[in-house]
């Protein structure tokens, strides 16, 4: 039986105790006797950071606190080293945050040198098994009681698996060389000989990284979820060359046709009647405007978290939810996120008007999905196996 049902009836035997020495004890007890954090009771989290230095601040660090800096402070409990702060959530959230120690606490709207500030003050949560990898920045995830799934898909056993090829390719429409196209073919393709259907997917380095695509379509694919498939994922440029090809770029969509097609229609046993396309962020942008173009090349479409409002390029991205609306044929199966943290003029209510679009115009054919979570890879990879076993349902 654990000795404390809840954090604040910690805090009240600890606030009891009149010696250092004593309330240091009961800390210890507790860090033995929790050890992941944070203590999720309906729709509070208790965050926690156990410092053995001496401390100026201590700060969490999330996206969803609306200030500069996003920061909310942890107490130091007197006469102990634990630094502790309790805040509600709604009960299906999934957020990523940090911890920022010993911040100079100044907005970050002044900063000159943010990255600096990120790598010297701030960190995961020590306390929290959950975090993400993105390779350029760690992020604990916060994930209340009632939030989607959030797993390492890679790690999970008795799950066969596929391969992923790592193909080289150059674009002439795009005028670059020597980008990565990784496929991925399912669990017994090598000796089938039957075609599959080809999902292709934008900013494929994240796709085979941090959101793990593969392993996500092996476990659906076992579980007769997600129909067995080809999945192509195309490296992106850097984030200005990003930008400017998946905007709304027609070299971009011929590029994809002229040339990512070619190459797997040669090297793969391709169904060419049931092929789809997808992204996110600015990379589902470039999906819809690739199936807008072509529903008849792309007859499933996966858009998630598309910034279709105010911002950068808004006058090309402000168009998608007429382009929608007019176009005389649509993808059959279309796949839509956004969450309810993202930007609301960038994201959120563009997102909550196409949905008003395409739910009489797709029908049962189209799935629009707000998750608790905020603008980033954590929020992604939440909802890919929804997205990609509705677009590509098994049978």
């Amino acid at each position: 039986m654990p000795r404390w049902t809840d954090f604040d009836t910690f805090v009240a035997e600890v606030e009891r105790a009149r010696r250092d020495g004593d309330r240091q004890t009961l800390v210890d007890e507790l860090l033995v006797e929790r050890r992941e954090w944070p203590w999720i009771q309906e729709n509070k989290a208790t965050f926690i950071f156990n410092s053995l230095g001496a401390r100026k601040n201590v700060s969490l660090n999330l996206d969803t606190i609306k200030a500069d800096p996003p920061f909310a402070p942890l107490k130091q409990l007197e006469g102990t080293t634990l630094w502790h702060l309790t805040r509600t959530f709604a009960e299906d959230d999934l957020l990523d945050y940090l911890l920022a120690v010993d911040d100079p606490m100044t907005p970050l709207s002044q900063e000159s040198d943010i990255l600096a500030r990120v790598v010297k003050y701030w960190r995961v949560d020590p306390a929290n098994p959950l975090k993400m990898s993105s390779g350029q920045q760690d992020v604990s995830v916060l994930r209340m009681g009632n939030a989607r799934p959030y797993l390492d898909w890679t790690a999970l056993s008795n799950v066969p698996r596929g391969k992923v090829d790592e193909l080289s390719f150059d674009s002439e429409q795009l005028g670059f060389k020597g980008r990565t196209l990784w496929v991925y073919t399912p669990p017994g393709y090598e000796g089938s000989g039957l075609a599959y259907p080809l999902l292709i997917l934008q900013d494929g380095q994240w796709a085979t990284g941090p959101l793990q695509v593969p392993a996500i379509a092996d476990a659906l694919i076992k579980h007769k979820r997600l129909a067995p498939m080809v999945i192509a994922m195309v490296q992106s440029g850097n984030q200005n060359q990003r930008l400017f090809e998946y905007t709304s770029n027609d070299q971009h969509y011929n590029s994809i046709l002229s040339e990512v097609l070619p190459i797997l229609q040669s090297k793969y046993r391709i169904d060419s009647s049931h092929m789809g396309i997808g992204g996110v962020a600015n990379g589902a942008v470039a999906a819809a405007h690739a199936a807008l173009k072509n529903p008849a090349v792309f007859s499933s479409l996966i858009i998630i978290s598309p910034p279709l409002g105010r911002g950068q390029d808004e006058d090309l991205l402000s168009k998608y939810a007429s382009r929608f609306e007019q176009a005389p044929v649509l993808p059959n199966r279309i796949f839509q996120s956004v969450g309810r943290y993202e930007g609301k003029a960038r994201f959120l209510r563009p997102g909550e008007a196409l949905r008003d679009i395409l739910e009489p115009r797709v029908g049962d054919g189209y799935s629009f999905q707000e998750t608790g979570s905020g603008h980033g890879l954590v929020a992604f990879r939440s909802i890919l196996p929804e997205a990609l076993a509705w677009a590509f349902p098994a049978g």
